[in-house]
């Protein structure tokens, strides 16, 4: 009973600990107005840092996603070509590791798309009336799982001994994806490598703010120390008040971003395509909202307690 009695009473007054850290963290955040607010907008500078990097990746993927997508490898087959061929080289096709997707193109289906992108081109229209027949055949349209996948696919299409295939449009097409490739990994890294960096500033600006403030309750926490105050419990108020200061920074940047997104989302679909960055935001709001929540307030608690760890002289 009398061990039951003593956890009862320590656990009882761990809450009460924590109850008084929690209550002196939100007193300093209030009363510590100026010094509270200069920290809030530089967190949100961070904050706004890190969003934008992760609007600014959802743009570039989109782009290098439909970039990626009009990248292919295209078989023509002969007139007149048997279709069950055909649907069977699909069928070797599709189950390659490479191939992403393989469109069948009928003979009609490539004649109607070729009369259309040459409707207004009179001479091409005259030749084939003139003609009366379709001179086109059919054709597999190829996408690869990545761009550097293409050289695999064209291997394998030159190297199946099949009579009806005319021609393969790899070696003509073979150096605009390989340019079209490095573009693409260079994109990649060079946007992994930004995001590093302005991750690494923000966090580093936010650290000395909340040092800095800090700072200015050094000499209390020298008297807190000499009256036999605990690490934990002096420390403890100014983690609390580094969350406060993430967790308010997190609601001042989504804030920011609703009107600049809304004012950028055209323009970015315009300039890049693919993704409109205020649906974007939209969507993604709650997934961005957590990510700057847990990025702010770990910030703020993580810098707190290293900063208040210099005067603890622990």
């Amino acid at each position: 009973m009398i061990k039951e009695d003593d956890t009862s009473f320590n656990f009882g007054m761990f809450l009460v600990k924590v109850k008084r850290v929690i209550r002196v963290g939100f007193v300093n955040f209030w009363r510590n107005g100026w010094i509270s607010l200069a920290t809030i907008l530089v967190m949100t500078i961070a904050l706004f840092v890190v969003g934008s990097l992760i609007l600014g990746k959802a743009v570039v993927a989109s782009t290098l996603a439909q970039l990626e997508d009009k990248v292919d490898i295209t078989v023509y087959f002969k007139t007149g070509a048997d279709e069950e061929e055909i649907f069977t080289f699909q069928d070797k096709l599709e189950k390659l590791n490479e191939v992403k997707t393989v469109a069948y193109v009928s003979s009609e289906e490539a004649l109607s798309a070729f009369r259309k992108r040459h409707v207004d081109n009179a001479l091409i229209t005259q030749s084939l009336e003139e003609l009366g027949e379709n001179p086109l055949g059919a054709n597999l349209n190829i996408k690869a799982k990545d761009t550097s996948q293409y050289e695999s696919i064209a291997h394998f299409l030159e190297a199946s001994a099949i009579f009806s295939i005319d021609k393969i449009n790899y070696r003509q097409n073979k150096m605009v994806i390989d340019r079209l490739g490095n573009i693409l990994n260079a994109s990649r890294n060079v946007g992994l490598g930004i995001t590093l960096l302005l991750s690494a500033i923000a966090i580093i600006v936010a650290f000395n703010t909340i040092r800095l403030a800090i700072y200015t309750s050094k000499d209390e926490i020298t008297v807190m120390r000499l009256v036999g105050a605990s690490s934990r419990y002096i420390r403890g108020p100014f983690i609390v008040e580094g969350i406060m200061h993430g967790i308010v920074a997190s609601v001042f940047t989504m804030f920011i971003f609703y009107p600049l997104t809304l004012w950028l989302g055209p323009l970015a679909e315009k300039f890049f395509g693919g993704v409109n960055l205020f649906n974007y935001y939209l969507s993604s709001f709650f997934q961005l909202f957590a990510v700057l929540l847990v990025f702010g307030s770990g910030l703020g608690a993580i810098s707190s307690f290293i900063a208040a760890r210099r005067y603890l002289k622990v």
